[in-house]
């Protein structure tokens, strides 16, 4: 990963600004450096192990994130095991958390009103908690040399029910040749932000492409078709920037186009740039080793190598904070 995506006026300053770019209604700014370390089990002078179980399932965004965060949970606490499954936001919330089924639930979105009631009617709260923030990437195939940026507008006809079938539809410049299309399936929540926030405009999404959970699949197809499209989080395309294109993208047309990046989403620039979260329920924290491992989570995701390793937006300190003090507000009323 590129290292030089945060230097110290980008700490100091332009993360601040992240946020207001996004159309999600949360609005506190993200950046800051490496968070204290996890709390020293032995700290309290019990000799006890923690142990015991925590499941994670939700957005294939926020995965690569919490499946991290839990090997490294578990290098330090080898009698605790974090299962993660990359389930979709939706679908995790649907048919995973909302059952009590799962602990956590990583969502690349805000948790939506009839997701709150199907967990509340099965006695889940959750807990929503800002952990990140990512650059939603628009791909295409190296061999694409006709279209270097799209506007919203744009990307509305290619991805709405009725829109254009045809590059050409765009720019008649372009070839006459239909679009391949690979996203992520319905139940996912970067289909969620990204219907809302660019296609919505032009009708609703459409259901003739390749969808799935796996966003390396999506890589794969846009990679082998000369005249394939894409999107996914940011983590992917850096994984892959040898493999695929990025399209530049603006808000409105005729603007400056923007391409992806960790310095766009955090400035306020790119415009596809959004917030990440994990949803705890209530009832988990009451848990040790859930308490104890979303600690973990929240303390670290300030870490640069949030950035370096998995190529997202780290948390503030601020972010992290707030974090914080609603898990010890929870954690200690639920001991007396």
């Amino acid at each position: 990963m590129q290292t030089d995506k945060f230097d110290g006026a980008l700490r100091g300053v332009s993360r601040r600004q992240f946020l207001t770019a996004t159309s999600v209604g949360s609005a506190t700014a993200l950046g800051g450096c490496l968070g204290s370390e996890a709390a020293d089990q032995g700290e309290s002078g019990e000799d006890e192990e923690l142990s015991g179980e925590v499941t994670v399932t939700g957005s294939s965004t926020v995965y690569p994130i919490s499946e991290t965060m839990a090997e490294r949970f578990m290098a330090e606490n080898p009698e605790v095991t974090v299962r993660v499954k990359s389930t979709g936001s939706g679908g995790g919330f649907e048919g995973h958390f909302c059952p009590g089924d799962s602990d956590i639930n990583g969502s690349s979105r805000q948790i939506k009103s009839a997701e709150k009631s199907r967990c509340g009617e099965n006695e889940v709260t959750p807990v929503e908690m800002q952990i990140a923030g990512d650059a939603l990437t628009m791909a295409v195939n190296t061999e694409n040399t006709w279209a270097d940026c799209l506007s919203f507008d744009e990307l509305a006809q290619i991805w709405s029910e009725g829109g254009a079938e045809t590059w050409a539809d765009l720019n008649s410049e372009w070839p006459n040749e239909p679009f391949e299309r690979y996203g992520p399936d319905t139940t996912s929540g970067t289909y969620d932000w990204f219907t809302e926030t660019v296609v919505s405009s032009a009708g609703p999404h459409r259901s003739d492409y390749v969808s799935t959970e796996d966003d390396g699949t999506i890589v794969q197809g846009i990679e082998e078709s000369q005249y394939g499209i894409g999107y996914f989080g940011y983590s992917y395309y850096e994984q892959n920037k040898d493999r695929i294109d990025a399209l530049q993208i603006t808000a409105t047309t005729g603007d400056a186009c923007t391409e992806p990046s960790l310095r766009a989403a955090s400035d306020g620039t790119y415009p596809m740039a959004r917030p990440l979260f994990i949803y705890p329920s209530e009832e988990a924290l009451t848990r040790e080793p859930v308490a104890e491992f979303v600690r973990f989570y929240l303390e670290n995701s300030t870490a640069d190598w949030i950035a370096d390793d998995i190529g997202y937006v780290p948390s503030s300190d601020e972010q992290s904070a707030v974090n914080l003090d609603t898990l010890e507000t929870i954690v200690d009323e639920s001991s007396h």
